[in-house]
């Protein structure tokens, strides 16, 4: 009898799932706590004036598009304002280095990777690309996040002989296909043979119609 209560007692003051003994709760899964990292660091540059969006897979999220988000969450920003960045984040406590790779500086916030991006796919963030950006909610945090058409095109420019993962940019070209101008991607990956190829999938999946078709 004396074990049971013992036992009772210690599960009565022992943390909740999701607790942590003496801190807050903490996010109950993966994707939450990369939302809350992306919102913790997206009011720190909208509080410091700094021009950004959402990019990645937590853009594809803002979107609608449904995810179970594993990976690191993309900001673009630009090039030039990369100090100013920096110091905000540092001014904040967010820890910020910069990798060998020369187009993008990375932070860490609440544990998860934060990557600010000066380049899409090699194509320089301009203030123009940011002016497009819609503004969405993000777990009720609304932020600048890339417009489709902008979304897919960053999607479609990675894609090479060594990174060619139709199956993760599938869902964005199903969820977003009405809001996306096809044609422009089109004119954008023409010659490019792993962009053409997706495309090509997307027009035999009826995900998109095919080249040429009249409406």
């Amino acid at each position: 009898m004396k074990n049971q209560v013992d036992e009772a007692a210690r599960l009565a003051v022992a943390p909740a799932p999701g607790e942590v003994a003496g801190g807050p709760p903490l996010p109950p899964d993966r994707t939450q706590a990369i939302l809350e990292a992306t919102k913790q660091v997206a009011g720190i540059l909208k509080a410091g004036g700094h021009r950004f969006a959402l990019a990645g897979s937590v853009a594809a999220y803002a979107h609608g598009v449904p995810a179970s988000l594993q990976h690191d969450t993309d900001f673009a920003v630009l090039r030039e304002d990369e100090q100013a960045v920096t110091e905000a984040l540092q001014s904040a406590g967010i820890r910020v280095r910069k990798p060998p790779e020369d187009w993008l500086i990375k932070a860490t916030c609440r544990g998860e990777e934060i990557d600010l991006i000066f380049e899409l796919a090699r194509h320089p963030v301009t203030a123009e690309l940011l002016e497009r950006a819609q503004v969405l909610p993000v777990d009720s945090v609304h932020m600048p996040v890339l417009a489709p058409t902008d979304l897919m095109g960053s999607q479609l420019a990675a894609f090479s002989e060594h990174h060619c993962d139709f199956g993760s940019v599938l869902p964005i070209a199903r969820v977003l296909r009405e809001r996306i101008d096809w044609d422009l991607l089109r004119r954008e990956s023409a010659g490019r043979p792993m962009p053409e190829a997706f495309l090509y999938l997307l027009e035999r999946l009826n995900v998109i119609e095919p080249k040429g078709a009249t409406r």
